[in-house]
């Protein structure tokens, strides 16, 4: 009996029981769904052997998708626990569990599956490619991503949350404040996922520098390729900062040595520098690709050419080198000395220039345009008031001394909020809406998504701007109670009730997707929106070989300048296509990565050995296997070009 108590939950309530059922029937409706309709075959087939990047990028779609709303329901439960004085809705451990679950979710398994869904799609379609570098070392990175995610996510359910925030601070992540396992899944898990996360880095940056069509220079690239390639530059350098910092958690929490602990030499605040190198970076790395998908929005929409492009790489390579130099405005209160915090006050307020030049760019490629205000263009152009107010909150924020008064307030929830929403959140509604035709084959519903975006918009703006005016007032964050007499109670309402606007757009959005395909026309063409970049040359769904003919590019608007000014991109003849072949050795190495995580979080000693056998042996049997892929006929080729362009 022992042996199963260890995996008990040490804090149950009705919402987690609840929770339990709710996973049980779940699972039971997926495989009874899979047994029925006999989709096994096709499952295993289609997508868990896969090594397409376009079907990669629809699963970490589909995995950011479910985790923005696993992210939401925490979200909706803090905004409720706060919404009047003295409430008793959640504890002080719960909303414990809840914040630190919901920081983690939205960052690392909801904002950058959805930056990486993006980039898998489109980045070898913008620079004419059959896929990315390595097809299976994509597929192993999802993999890792995705059990990753499920790994953290039982944890709720199987021996409970972790409790001391998404920057899990030394002393309270270890064994003496956090006594459950909770930050053990909270370092196993970001572990197994960061290595995902590293193995994508490094993949998409060989794709970009050795895989461009004929014609594509790195100045002749598209926005978002240079956006992808800037922020994989940062995961390549930033990652496996994390990647020791977690094995140096582990290790505390595990074997007891002491490398954050307080005595026998250890030291907290190395945990906080550590955490904050990768942290600050990491907020680039999803904020850059958000960048890239608005330049490509903007010029499509204004009908212009994207005004300043060398301006804009230069100001995204800016970001991407001034952003390892910021780190320690995290703690500015925390004792480190006047000239340290004068230096980071210095960086931080620089690292605003570059990103002041894209706003500029992007006011002056609608200046004089023909704006069409489709879904996407409007959540372009509501990004740049909205941002506009998160970057100047944090150049307050910079300011060393006066962050003495904003630190640890609500005040810096709300300017993070108003710098990740709009910057990451609308920018991958906007890129999902408007590439959604091309890897869909279909068009959302136009009129639901403005209703959604305006409910998100206006509800935003309702829940976190008030905020600021709590957090100037004194409301610490992470309080899951206050008195009445502090006056906080009337401004948390109307955060409350935001959140349930944004609760409501949200669900738009879900519903759109699902009127949309059931009813929406299958006969558009191959470019809906009269685009400019390649994506948009090929048909739509894009076939597994991406291109018939490999493009010849002439400008980082290859395709545009196809449609406008008669530039040839497929030259030549069909030849037959050499394609990489399927495995299942991914997925199968990611579920012993499972197996081999939750074997450290319970300590389990014999399993954990065995699954390190059984990745090393995976890594045996690719290193000795002969695959050559597989080759797609002409004959086969024109066969599917005429029936996409039939249809």
């Amino acid at each position: 009996m022992e042996f199963f108590e260890r995996f008990a939950i040490p804090h149950p309530s009705a919402p987690i029981y609840a929770s339990m059922v709710a996973i049980g029937l779940t699972v039971i409706a997926i495989v009874a769904g899979l047994t029925y309709f006999k989709k096994w075959g096709y499952l295993w087939r289609e997508w868990l052997t896969t090594v397409d990047h376009k079907r990669i990028g629809i699963m970490y779609l589909i995995s950011a998708l479910l985790m923005l709303f696993r992210g939401g329901v925490d979200a909706i439960m803090m905004r409720s626990q706060t919404a009047i004085p003295e409430n008793t809705l959640l504890d002080a451990q719960h909303y414990n569990e809840v914040f630190t679950t919901h920081g983690i979710v939205m960052i690392i398994f909801m904002a950058m599956p959805f930056i990486y869904a993006l980039m898998n799609f489109v980045v070898p379609l913008q620079i004419g490619a059959r896929d990315v570098a390595f097809p299976r070392l994509n597929a192993l990175s999802f993999w890792l991503f995705f059990m990753g995610a499920m790994l953290f996510n039982i944890s709720f359910v199987i021996g409970g949350s972790p409790d001391a925030g998404w920057t899990a601070y030394f002393p309270l992540a270890g064994n003496e404040f956090s006594t459950s396992v909770g930050t053990n899944y909270y370092a196993l898990a970001l572990q197994i996922a960061g290595l995902g996360t590293l193995m994508s880095g490094i993949n998409f940056i060989v794709t970009i520098l050795k895989m461009r069509a004929p014609g594509i220079t790195l100045m002749k690239m598209p926005m978002f390729t240079w956006s992808a390639l800037t922020a994989n530059v940062i995961v390549v350098f930033a990652f496996p900062v994390l990647t020791v910092a977690l094995i140096m958690m582990t290790m505390d929490r595990l074997f007891g040595t002491h490398f954050f602990a307080t005595t026998n030499g250890g030291m907290d605040m190395l945990w906080a520098n550590l955490f904050w190198v990768w942290g600050h970076p990491e907020v680039y790395i999803l904020i850059l690709p958000a960048f890239g998908v608005y330049s490509e929005v903007i010029s499509t929409f204004a009908r212009r050419n994207l005004y300043g492009y060398k301006s804009m790489v230069a100001s995204m390579v800016g970001i991407s080198f001034l952003s390892f130099l910021v780190w320690t405005h995290h703690f500015f209160t925390m004792g480190q000395g006047a000239l340290t915090n004068s230096i980071f006050s210095v960086t931080t307020m620089a690292i605003a220039i570059p990103t002041g030049i894209k706003i500029f760019n992007w006011l002056f490629t609608m200046w004089k345009g023909k704006i069409e205000f489709t879904v996407p263009m409007l959540y372009a152009v509501g990004f740049i008031p909205i941002f506009t107010i998160g970057g100047v909150t944090g150049v307050m924020l910079a300011m060393a001394s006066a962050d003495y008064q904003y630190h640890n307030t609500m005040f810096l929830v709300a300017h993070f909020h108003y710098t990740i929403i709009p910057g990451v959140v609308f920018a991958m509604i906007a890129g999902l809406t408007y590439w959604w035709p091309k890897m869909f084959g279909f068009m959302l519903n136009e009129r639901i998504g403005k209703w959604a975006f305006w409910f998100i918009a206006i509800s935003f703006n309702v829940t976190f701007f008030p905020m600021f005016f709590t957090g100037l007032d004194g409301q610490a964050r992470r309080m899951y109670t206050y008195s009445e007499a502090t006056g906080f109670g009337p401004l948390n309402m109307l955060s409350f009730i935001g959140a349930l606007g944004l609760a409501v757009g949200f669900a738009l959005i879900a519903y759109n997707v699902y009127y949309s395909t059931r009813y929406a026309s299958r006969n558009i063409s191959a470019d809906p929106w009269d685009a400019r970049t390649l994506e948009w040359a090929t048909q739509s769904p894009v076939p597994a070989y991406n291109f018939a003919i490999t493009p010849q590019a002439n400008s980082s608007e290859a395709f545009w300048d196809a449609k406008k000014k008669g530039h040839e991109l497929f030259k030549g003849e069909v030849q037959k296509i050499h394609m990489p072949s399927n495995s299942g050795v991914p997925f199968i190495m990611s579920c012993i990565f499972f197996i081999w995580g939750f074997s450290f979080v319970f300590s389990l000693w014999i399993p954990a050995i065995l699954a390190t056998i059984g990745i090393f042996i995976c890594m045996a049997q690719r290193s000795f296997e002969r695959d050559p892929g597989y080759y797609i006929s002409v004959k086969e080729i024109k066969e599917t070009e005429s029936k996409l362009r039939g249809a």
